[in-house]
Parts: C-alpha cells; sequence; structure tokens
C-alpha cells in the first residue's frame, strides 16, 4: 500500500493528498485552463482574486518608469500579507510549500546573522554604522516580502487564478527583459529621473545602490572588451540581473509558446521574439547568460528524452540553428571576444577567496551582511577612484549568491537556503507537465547561477514564481 504524503498548513493542520506518483497531467490539460478570449467573467475573477500579483507583473513597465523596479515587491507584499492574516483569522487554511521548515531556518539565520554586522573581517574595510544597518534592513525586508509572495500565490485558487495566467505574466516579463535588451543596445545611454528619485534628498539618491533602485537607465556603460560598450540592464537595474532573470523567465515564455498558445500565428511570434532575443543576449557580454542558457537547454533535453524524444530532438535542433546563426554574423566575433577577454575572472576569484576566509572567521552565522576588500586583488592601496570606479573596493559576496550567503549568513543560512530549493526541485522531479519541466529547469539554473549572480530582489521572486507553479501544479494533481 503506497504512503500518502501529507502538506502542512500554517493552523498545524496536516492533509491527506495523493499519492506522490500520479499520471502526469499532459500539454492538453494545461492548454484547458487559460482564460477564454471574451470571457470577461474569467477576466474578472482573475483581476479580483490575483490582482496583487497580477498588477506586480502586468504594470512593471509602470514601476519601473515610477522608480518603484524593486520596491513594488515591498510594497505588493502588504496586501498579500493582509489577504493571508484576514484568511488566517478567519479560520480558514494557509498552506506552505513542501520543505518550508528549511526557509524559515535561512530567514532565521539572515536575523540572527545581524548581530555580527559590526564584527571586523579580515581583508575588508568596516562599514559604517548606517550603511551597514541599511543593507540590512533592506536584506531581510526583500527576502520577507519574497516570502509573502511566496505563500500569496501557491494560496491562490486554481481555478479563480489558473496556472496559464500565471505562466503568461511571467512570459509577459520575458518579453519586457527582451524589449529592455534592445533598448539598451540601441539606445544605451538612455536615462531618465524618476519621479520616486525626485522626491529623495540630493545627498541619498546620489548614492549607486539607490540609483540602481529609483533611476531608470537602458543599459551600464562597462569597459570589458578594452573599450566601452553598452550592456543591457533594462528594466532590471544591472546587467547581470538582467541576464539572471532572462535566463529564468525564458522557460515560461516558451510554455506560453508551446502549448498554451492557440494558433500557428502565435506560435510564429513566439518563435521570432526568441530569435530577437539572441541579439540583447550577445550584446549583454554576459558569459554567465550564456552559461545559464547552455544549462537550461540541457537540463530540459535530459527530461525531454525520458519521454519525449522527438521533441528532444526538436529543441536540439532549435538551439544548433541559433548557435549557427550567432556564428555566421558578427555577433559570433563578439562572442569569441567576450571569451578570450576575462579580465574579470581574476577579481571573482579573489572575491571567492575573501567570501572563503570570512566563512573561516564565523563559519555559523557570517558577518551579517556584506564588506568591501581593503583595496584591490595585487595590493591593498588599490581603491575605488573617480578615475578607476572598478580597480579596487570590490564587494565581498557580491559575486554570486552563493559567496555572499556563505560570507553573510554563514553555514546554517547557506545550508537553509539551498535545501529548501534543493528539496523542491527533489519533490517535483518528476512532474513531467509543462510546467513541472519549466519550473524544474528554472531551479536547476538558479543553482547554477549562485555561482555568479545575486539573487536579491527580481530573480529571486521570479523563481519563487516559478516554485508556486510547481508547488501548486502538485496539489492540483489530487
Amino acid at each position: 500500500m503506497t504512503a500518502q504524503p501529507r502538506t502542512r498548513t500554517l493552523v498545524g493542520a496536516v492533509h491527506r493528498t495523493a499519492a506522490p506518483d500520479p499520471p502526469a497531467l499532459t500539454d492538453r490539460d494545461l492548454a484547458a485552463t487559460p482564460v477564454p478570449v471574451g470571457d470577461t467573467s474569467r477576466v474578472r475573477d482573475l483581476i479580483r482574486h490575483g490582482w496583487p500579483v497580477v498588477g506586480l507583473c502586468a504594470l512593471y513597465p509602470l514601476w519601473w518608469a515610477l522608480g518603484l523596479g524593486v520596491l513594488i515587491f515591498a510594497i505588493a507584499a502588504v496586501p498579500m500579507g493582509l489577504i493571508l492574516l484576514r484568511r488566517l483569522i478567519r479560520g480558514e487554511k494557509v498552506r506552505v510549500p513542501p520543505g518550508f521548515g528549511w526557509w524559515l531556518l535561512f530567514l532565521a539565520a539572515v536575523a540572527i546573522s545581524a548581530a555580527a554586522m559590526g564584527s571586523a573581517a579580515t581583508g575588508t574595510v568596516d562599514r559604517a554604522a548606517q550603511t551597514a544597518v541599511s543593507a540590512v534592513v533592506f536584506r531581510f525586508g526583500m527576502y520577507l516580502a519574497l516570502t509573502v509572495l511566496l505563500l500569496y500565490v501557491g494560496n491562490l485558487s486554481v481555478t479563480k487564478v489558473p496556472q496559464a495566467a500565471l505562466v503568461r505574466l511571467l512570459a509577459w516579463l520575458f518579453v519586457l527583459t527582451v524589449g529592455g535588451g534592445l533598448l539598451g543596445v540601441a539606445a544605451g545611454r538612455f536615462q531618465f529621473t524618476s519621479p520616486v528619485e525626485h522626491l529623495l534628498p540630493t545627498d541619498v539618491r546620489a548614492q549607486g545602490f539607490v540609483q540602481s533602485l529609483v533611476h531608470p537607465s537602458a543599459a551600464q556603460i562597462m569597459n570589458v572588451l578594452g573599450h566601452e560598450s553598452a550592456r543591457p540592464a533594462a528594466p532590471w537595474g544591472y546587467t547581470n540581473t538582467w541576464g539572471n532573470n532572462l535566463c529564468l523567465l525564458v522557460v515560461w515564455f516558451v510554455v506560453a509558446c508551446w502549448p498554451l498558445a492557440r494558433t500557428p500565428l502565435a506560435k510564429a511570434a513566439g518563435a521570432l521574439v526568441l530569435t530577437i532575443a539572441v541579439i540583447p543576449v550577445v550584446h549583454s557580454l554576459n558569459r554567465g547568460l550564456w552559461l545559464g542558457l547552455a544549462v537550461t537547454v540541457a537540463y530540459v533535453t535530459v527530461r525531454l528524452v525520458r519521454r519525449r524524444r522527438r521533441l528532444a530532438m526538436r529543441v536540439l535542433v532549435a538551439t544548433l540553428a541559433v548557435v549557427a546563426l550567432i556564428g555566421a554574423t558578427p555577433l559570433g566575433d563578439m562572442v569569441s571576444q567576450r571569451i578570450e577577454y576575462g579580465r574579470s575572472n581574476a577579481v571573482r576569484l579573489f572575491l571567492v577567496n575573501r567570501a572563503l576566509d570570512g566563512l573561516a572567521e564565523s563559519p555559523l552565522i557570517g558577518f551579517g551582511t556584506t564588506r568591501d576588500t581593503a583595496g584591490g586583488r595585487t595590493s591593498i592601496t588599490v581603491g575605488e577612484s573617480p578615475d578607476c570606479p572598478r580597480c579596487g573596493n570590490f564587494t565581498v559576496g557580491g559575486n554570486g549568491q552563493l559567496w555572499q550567503l556563505l560570507f553573510a549568513h554563514g553555514l546554517v543560512g547557506t545550508v537553509g537556503y539551498v535545501v529548501f530549493l534543493g528539496y523542491g526541485l527533489w519533490r517535483f522531479r518528476r512532474d513531467d507537465t509543462a510546467i513541472g519541466i519549466a519550473g524544474s529547469a528554472a531551479l536547476v539554473a538558479s543553482f547554477a547561477a549562485m555561482l555568479w549572480y545575486n539573487a536579491l530582489v527580481t530573480p529571486l521572486a521570479f523563481l519563487f514564481l516559478g516554485y508556486a507553479l510547481l508547488w501548486r501544479n502538485a496539489l492540483g494533481r489530487r
């Protein structure tokens, strides 16, 4: 007799669910859930029951233009949290995802590690107390906000807010990312002062981190190939964040076009968008993005080989066609130059060593937040200056989520974070639906990206939305 798994809720109740390996839903089952064209009642249900997440994603260009691109996630978490609290007050059940205790351990580690933010770390410059407190509060607040986002979406009614609707929201964000990338390629110096930025004191809005939050810009101007070039960043603030988000969102765009697209024209439009996306992907000069896309394609292909060999071959052929297209155009020269020009490799290795040194000094709870190195990798006398803003004083923990976790929150925080996501990947490993494969691919890509990308804020938000889709898929298969 097959044991029945359990789903816990915040009120302590335990519910029996179906056996762990029920027959997988087909793509036709998924395609049956979209909001019908012209069915205003379904659209009203979607907005009425899921308006915080619908408004958050669908209106993101507005939030970016207003200067609320990242802050909107904390703002949206307020009504989401109130809705969940109201359910608890009414005695209704609020589900939590599998392995949620590990995530709570991570949140506890983040809070406890704040006690060490004033401690000195070898080879780093102590941060001013106000700066350190601001960084700790911001990071912890955003982790809490994204936790609320995960719980809120996971508890939405699948009938009122269908899986397909959430997939389309993520697909829209991919289109927005591609559009922002094209803007960065065509008009790399495009920027403007947002309304929120106008409201801030001059000394506050002049800070680099604050600028990344409230000052909309199309790209980051950086010297990567020996000359200045515009690397796409809109609407996510940083080039690395842009690349991380594109890698996490592309799988949902593919699902939205195949199998959710209803007409051949829609599928053709999807193929056109993916082809156009190659331009900003290459111009970003983002090796982490290129590696992440390779990992994603490899994982999806392996999953498809298990049951859909013909589809797996199509994925491989399409990938090879894109690679051939890049090689036959001037874009191929840019890729070759970027691979040969790896000046940042030494800096990244330097920061990895600093993060591991910090872990050895404070192995359990870390140092509460990031630190700036004393000087550069060759000398402590080399530092950041107006003439050379990237010559030193690098951020320890700024070169990848894994290194930030180890340095800022120690082994306890790192284990809680990694095990929570890893358990989800294991728990949903047999979901062979389009959502199951896409969600698992996003998780795999996030583990690869931990070595070179940081996750806060938007990458972790989109990863959690994908996690919620996996979780809802499992609940819908009872």
